[in-house]
């Protein structure tokens, strides 16, 4: 018999540079002088406009001596049409670069605008794993919220307005080149939001320690970022102003986005890719409702690996059976979630027996069931949905 050591399986870790701190934000213009940009395009939204964390972007561009053209067309799920807009704009302002302010929306539709610049195609052809053959314009990504880590992921989420659902871009192309990781920002979210963005976090970091793909180096951020956010999202929803709670849910969410960056996803985000370009739902939104359900189908999959979860949340949970720890972590989850005031189903969202062939049927081809511990069927996901109901 062959011994196979652990070490013989060939792995990559992937990242950006990126600057972590409080005011780290009054960088941009230093760094973008750095990669020697000319005129940089802006991406950006209404509400992070409103927020005035673009204006402070912009301040430190013009002081850098950087031209600048802002783009904002941009709606949460980002629709293939505004990728298509932004890239005609970069090229008609002459852009050489792009500094993305936002949430994954924003940082995912800068990437796409990117992708199209320099590919000039149109971004539904990019679908997929490695389909794009030149590297994006440089990117500076600056997140105003602790969730989607696009900043430093090989992933973007575009949403196909045609076929309505949303699709994964996942190259090494499309990890930026800095991210700004400025913990202040959060303290603009709304409470509804901080929730969200907070529960995309955690089921970042279940699905990449539950992965086929993980690595010793990706258990150990997506572990810590679990116990991060358990002792710090409940604290920044009851107090928006605790910076220390914030700048550690900010930090979860970096160690989590290296974490499924490198190790992938699995049927948490295959399903709510489907769900949020079919109903527009929030992204955060669709992972808190479907994490329990997606962790229940998949436990005798991956028993260990849920177990250590389970003990993060309750540490005395010890010498009990596979189905004692099953039903243990989606009692967890769910008060978890409660205490977010996140308790509502698909049902209150619009989805009802008749949507689930149609959302399955999108959910199964998503490229995140590859790294599912088990191997999701079109009847498995439309289970999973019709229990989320």
């Amino acid at each position: 018999m062959v011994n196979i050591n652990k070490f013989d399986e060939l792995r990559k870790f992937v990242m950006p540079e990126y600057i972590f701190g409080n005011n780290s934000i009054e960088l941009a213009g230093h760094y973008a002088q750095i990669f020697g940009l000319k005129k940089v395009l802006i991406a950006t939204d209404p509400g992070v406009i409103l927020s005035g964390w673009a204006d402070i972007v912009i301040k430190k561009i013009e002081q850098a001596g950087i031209e600048y053209s802002i783009f904002s067309d941009i709606s949460p799920n980002p629709r293939d049409f505004e990728v298509m807009n932004g890239a005609v704009f970069f090229k008609n302002e002459f852009c050489d670069g792009i500094v993305a302010v936002g949430g994954g929306s924003v940082m995912d539709c800068a990437k796409g605008i990117g992708i199209v610049a320099v590919n000039d195609d149109n971004i539904l052809n990019f679908e997929g794993v490695n389909k794009v053959d030149y590297p994006m314009p440089p990117l500076i990504c600056i997140p105003t919220t602790g969730g989607t880590s696009a900043d430093v992921s090989q992933f973007a989420i575009i949403n196909n307005s045609g076929e309505k659902y949303k699709f994964a871009i996942i190259s090494k192309a499309v990890v930026p080149d800095l991210a700004i990781i400025d913990p202040l920002t959060l303290t603009s979210m709304d409470s509804f939001l901080t929730a969200c963005t907070g529960m995309d976090v955690l089921s970042h970091a279940f699905e990449a320690y539950a992965s086929t793909a993980a690595t010793h180096m990706t258990d150990l951020l997506a572990k810590d970022a679990v116990k991060l956010l358990i002792e710090n999202l409940p604290k920044t929803f009851e107090n928006p102003d605790d910076i220390d709670a914030r700048g550690n849910v900010m930090l979860a969410s970096l160690e989590a986005g290296l974490a499924f960056s490198n190790a992938s996803l699995g049927c948490v985000h295959s399903l709510a890719h489907s769900l949020g370009g079919y109903k527009d739902m929030p992204h955060g939104l669709c992972n808190s409702i479907l994490l329990p359900f997606v962790i229940d189908y998949n436990f005798d999959y991956n028993p260990n690996k849920y177990m250590d979860l389970l003990k993060l949340f309750a540490p005395k949970a010890k010498n009990i059976s596979n189905s004692e720890a099953k039903k243990a972590l989606f009692q967890e989850i769910s008060m978890f979630k409660e205490s977010l005031k996140l308790t509502e189903s698909l049902a209150n969202y619009g989805i009802n027996n008749s949507d689930l062939l149609t959302l399955s049927e999108k959910a199964i081809a998503d490229p995140c069931n590859a790294t599912n511990p088990r191997a999701p069927k079109v009847d498995d996901i439309s289970t999973i949905y019709s229990e989320a109901l």
